[in-house]
Order: C-alpha cells, then sequence, then structure tokens
C-alpha cells in the first residue's frame, strides 16, 4: 500500500457504508475512498431488538481507515452520524498515538468533494494559526 499522506492534512468523512479520505494542500487534493466491507447491515435489524436500529461500525473497515491515516499530521474526522464517533473511539483505544493528532470532529451531512475540501482547507487555516505546526 502507497503512503497516502504527501500533504500534513487529511480530511476524512465518513458514514457506515464510506469513508472518503481527503489528502490535501492549499492547491493540490487526492482523494482515496474506503468501503465498509458489511455495506447492507443497516437494512437487517431485528424487529424485536428495541435499539435504535443502529449497527456498530465494522472494526476491520475502521482498522483500514486508521491505516490510511496514520501518517497525517492532522486529522479533521466529518460525517452526519455516530460512524465518525465510533472512528475516534477506535483510533482513541487502537491507535492513542494518532489520537493526538485528530484536530477536529464535525457533523457534516453528504456534501460534494470540492465542499468536503473547501471545508477542510477553512478548517485548518484557522486550526494552524492557533498551533504552529509542529516539525516532523
Amino acid at each position: 500500500m502507497h503512503n497516502m499522506s504527501k500533504h500534513y492534512h487529511l480530511l476524512v468523512w465518513l458514514d457506515h457504508h464510506e469513508a472518503r479520505i481527503f489528502d490535501f494542500n492549499a492547491t493540490e487534493a487526492e482523494r482515496t475512498t474506503i468501503h465498509s466491507s458489511h455495506p447492507h447491515d443497516h437494512l437487517h435489524h431485528k424487529a424485536n431488538a428495541g435499539d435504535s436500529g443502529h449497527v456498530a461500525v465494522d472494526k476491520a473497515f475502521l482498522e483500514r481507515i486508521t491505516h490510511a491515516l496514520a501518517q497525517a499530521g492532522a486529522i479533521l474526522i466529518v460525517g452526519p452520524g455516530m460512524a465518525k464517533k465510533e472512528l475516534v473511539a477506535h483510533i482513541t483505544r487502537a491507535h492513542p498515538d494518532l489520537a493526538s493528532r485528530i484536530s477536529g470532529v464535525e457533523t457534516i451531512d453528504h456534501p460534494t468533494d470540492g465542499a468536503l475540501i473547501a471545508f477542510g482547507r477553512s478548517f485548518f487555516k484557522t486550526d494552524d494559526r492557533m498551533h504552529a505546526q509542529l516539525p516532523r
């Protein structure tokens, strides 16, 4: 697997089906998409389970996303539902060194790639002023 992160900043948008990872700087952006290995789990709820119909994100999916983030200097995790919180919990539990590089977690619905990249650039412009970038 190639080392994905050429740039310091990564934005991850995810739901329970896929993760879109944007590796970007001020002028360039690359997207990698990682699909859940169980894209249809959400269709199969037991009627009497008494839960909200929430299916936990597949751990292997979370680990594949985490692996793609490993070289990032700063990570912004966004998405519409609970998947982003499960990713943060997974990283915190399994990869605490990476957890310290999560700069933000934001709720964003289903925007276009361009909107996500613009959001990420704007977020990190502010974030980088707040913490001068550390040497790598």
